[in-house]
């Protein structure tokens, strides 16, 4: 398997995007280029995820590298000849290149398999929405090869290209989607009295939210929301609204944190409700927990970057953004790390994001160094 190759593999990926839970050409691609390395067993985790399992000649641990299947809902603006075909859907995250990445890995495993212990590489659905690895992890499937540990990494602008970045503990932030709706009663504009407008209880709701993150004293380490929408009764100028609803992004970088600033937001959002004779529903979506890394692997990551004379760097802070790798960090040991993009590459989610073809080397080796170095 030459570079080529798996550059080709990332530019007709590119090419070929499909957003989450439909990325079914981009599984098959994926089994039709790790199928020619003979894995011993490929297991099915719902309708694209995929598991390809190598195994050594002696029974002994599991390790596992995570790779994403799923692209974003945005046109592409690039003028890369391989640039999206699929209007309004493009890989401007760089799932494209980790799993070129993994992939490539493939072909290493193939060639110097593990004397004992299995090496799995896992294609997971949906990240961007978050539900895909807390599927994969429910599955019943997954539980036949759940890993000792498992390895993830993610593209980073903004840092020098196949700079390593690692971070003990927490490496991205937990994140929730908060959806509030308060339920009054309409009225007519010149009759406010006959109604029961929420009006006042979102400005309320507002300010007390802000205010309860405000409060350092109530968290070990940042913790903060954004309102990014509110909706309040209807466009007539004759009506006073009865029903109201505010759309809240909750984040913390522990998630610790995150269970006091959930907790603290529903009393003060319940208590505004009934001061102000509104009833309120409050649900979730979106639920990101906090990636938190493991020693023992993120001692594994350091010495791969080490023995590949790759400069590192240790994060004082986690990640404001958040990554679905959570839900695999809570229940086995993990590490996720970033991987430099360039200096000046464009951003994640931006339109003119293309993944940088001189980094999947660095990521191949970095993962083959590590399951090189684990002691199955």
């Amino acid at each position: 398997m030459t570079y080529n190759e798996i550059v080709a593999l990332r530019h007709e990926l590119h090419r070929n995007p499909e957003i989450s839970n439909l990325e079914y050409k981009t599984s098959e691609r994926i089994t039709g280029f790790i199928n020619a390395f003979a894995p011993d067993e490929v297991i099915k985790l719902g309708n694209t995820g995929r598991a390809f399992v190598f195994r050594g000649k002696a029974p002994g641990k599991t390790l596992m590298f995570r790779a994403e299947l799923d692209a974003l809902p945005i046109q592409e603006t690039s003028s890369v000849a391989y640039s999206s075909a699929i209007t309004n859907v493009s890989h401007a995250c760089g799932h494209d290149g980790h799993m070129a990445i993994v992939a490539g890995l493939a072909s290493k495993i193939a060639k110097n398999r593990p004397e004992k212990g299995t090496v799995v590489l896992l294609f997971q659905p949906a990240e961007e929405v978050e539900q895909g690895a807390r599927d994969v992890v429910e599955n019943v499937e997954f539980k036949r090869i759940e890993p000792d540990c498992i390895f993830a990494l993610h593209n980073i602008p903004g840092i020098e290209k196949n700079k390593i970045l690692l971070k003990a503990g927490t490496f991205a932030s937990a994140s929730k989607g908060m959806t509030v709706k308060l339920f009054g009663k309409t009225s007519h504009a010149a009759e406010p009295e006959n109604g029961i407008s929420p009006a006042n209880a979102v400005a309320e709701i507002i300010r007390e939210l802000h205010r309860v993150v405000k409060n350092k004293r109530l968290f070990k380490d940042v913790a903060l929301l954004t309102i990014i929408h509110i909706r309040m009764g209807e466009v007539s100028f004759g009506t006073t609204p009865g029903y109201a609803e505010i759309m809240v992004t909750l984040r913390a970088f522990e998630n610790e944190d995150m269970a006091i600033l959930t907790r603290e937001g529903e009393n003060i959002i319940k208590g505004i409700a009934k001061t102000e004779n509104l009833t309120c529903e409050i649900s979730y979506s979106e639920v990101f927990p906090a990636v938190v890394n493991h020693m023992d692997c993120l001692d594994l990551v350091k010495q791969s970057a080490d023995k590949n004379n790759l400069k590192t760097e240790f994060l004082n802070d986690p990640f404001k953004w958040s990554e679905d790798f959570a839900y695999y960090t809570q229940k086995y040991k993990g590490c996720f790390f970033g991987l430099g993009a360039g200096v000046d590459h464009p951003q994640l989610h931006n339109p003119d994001f293309d993944f940088p073809d001189e980094i999947i080397e660095t990521g191949i080796n970095m993962f083959d160094t590590i399951c090189k170095n684990f002691n199955f």
